[in-house]
């Protein structure tokens, strides 16, 4: 136990020692993550306004409350995640699994047949700290936010995705660019250098699959 109480410690400390945590707590955002976000968006210009746009594994909110924010009264924000979050103003958000076939269905009945611009996802699972099993279940919920985005993305828009490198990414990636035009891997200068985190960036998702 000694060394995990030193690895929870040595966390604690970057945590609250982080100019990112610091700054979102200035700023009133609600999670660091909103500065990875806003990297990525600000690089591509992701956001126009009225887009409509749905953030998956999105508690604690960071992602949903600056998309909001840059979209100003317009457009629209559909935020899911297994666990609870605090209203946002102006963010529909759906409490349930992904991986559940009733969730799904839930937020299609949300979009009401109309197709999405934007799919973010920053799902992860629950980390077990077991490598080969965490990689799988990451993976997993990469491909059901993959096959949410063939479904429901309007051709043209484009999937932001955080993946985890291990067995399955090159595959997934390559995946990616059969779907579309461009694809790209980002490291946002607020992710934490050790960890494996990345994100893909595909754009201009093709009418038919390659």
């Amino acid at each position: 136990m000694a060394s995990r109480s030193k690895s929870s410690q040595r966390w604690l400390r970057e945590h609250f020692s982080d100019p990112y945590v610091k700054k979102a707590q200035a700023e009133g955002l609600r999670s660091r993550a909103a500065y990875k976000l806003e990297e990525l968006i600000e690089r591509d210009r992701l956001l126009k306004p009225g887009m409509a746009v749905v953030d998956l594994g999105a508690a604690p909110g960071g992602w949903s409350q600056y998309v909001r924010q840059a979209l100003g009264d317009g457009g629209r924000v559909l935020a899911l995640d297994i666990l609870e979050m605090p209203p946002l103003a102006g963010v529909e958000f759906l409490h349930g699994d992904f991986r559940e076939d009733a969730v799904l269905s839930q937020l299609e009945t949300l979009l009401d047949g109309k197709a999405v611009d934007l799919v973010l996802s920053d799902m992860a699972p629950n980390m077990s700290g077991v490598d080969v099993a965490d990689q799988a279940r990451a993976m997993h919920l990469a491909e059901l936010a993959m096959e949410f985005a063939d479904n429901h993305l309007r051709p043209g828009g484009a999937f932001l995705i955080k993946l985890f490198q291990g067995v399955g990414f090159d595959d997934y990636v390559r995946e990616l660019r059969r779907r579309y035009d461009k694809v790209a891997i980002r490291k946002p200068a607020a992710s934490r250098k050790r960890s494996p985190e990345v994100y893909a960036l595909a754009q201009g998702k093709r009418p038919a699959i390659k």
